[in-house]
């Protein structure tokens, strides 16, 4: 199984990916980043559009 992963230290917080994958992405209120959701399984489309659309290509599939 693959999991959607984003360093956060690259990330612009542009918030692309919350707009795409609400259920996947979201801003964690106490860290302040990106943080990716606990799911059975992923919806690869919109992830693999979440990924597609990063400006800072910051979002990658990683082995479970």
């Amino acid at each position: 199984m693959l999991l959607p992963e984003v360093d956060i230290a690259a990330c612009s917080l542009c918030l692309g990916c919350v707009e795409i994958c609400p259920d996947v992405f979201r801003v964690s209120e106490a860290a302040g980043h990106i943080e990716v959701m606990e799911m059975a399984a992923y919806p690869v489309e919109l992830v693999d559009e979440a990924i597609k659309n990063c400006p800072e290509d910051c979002i990658s599939w990683q082995p479970a």
